[in-house]
């Protein structure tokens, strides 16, 4: 189940970890119709949701994400350990931190390490 959350002033919707996937260009919609309607600013995604294919930049399918969040300015947090692709990936792992960097696409560990992010932003 997907629930709104107001986390140090950002209106936050925080996706359960069971429900469809991200897994094409298509399923961005559902995602950002989704934070449209809870009047969120920040969608935090779990790992769990996400296709691998996300995690395959080959695909192309974490930078067209990335491309339509920040085209309809709204924020992404994906939740949760990447390590089993990045540890595969220097690619994926230059991604990570570059996206990190950013106010755009953040890419934490858990709820808590996204809420410290959020604090400090």
């Amino acid at each position: 189940m997907d629930t709104p959350r107001d986390i140090h002033g950002t209106r936050v919707l925080i996706c359960g970890a069971e429900g469809p996937l991200l897994e094409g260009e298509g399923d961005i919609g559902t995602f950002l119709g989704a934070a449209w309607s809870e009047d969120a600013a920040m969608v935090a995604i779990p790992v769990s949701r996400l296709s691998p294919s996300f995690f395959q930049l080959s695909s192309r399918l974490a930078g067209e994400v990335a491309q339509k969040f920040v085209n309809y300015q709204i924020r992404l947090a994906v939740i949760g350990d990447i390590s089993q692709w990045s540890e595969q990936s220097k690619a994926l792992r230059d991604f990570v931190y570059e996206s990190n960097r950013s106010k755009a696409l953040w890419f934490v560990d858990d709820l808590d390490a996204l809420e410290r992010r959020l604090a400090s932003a």
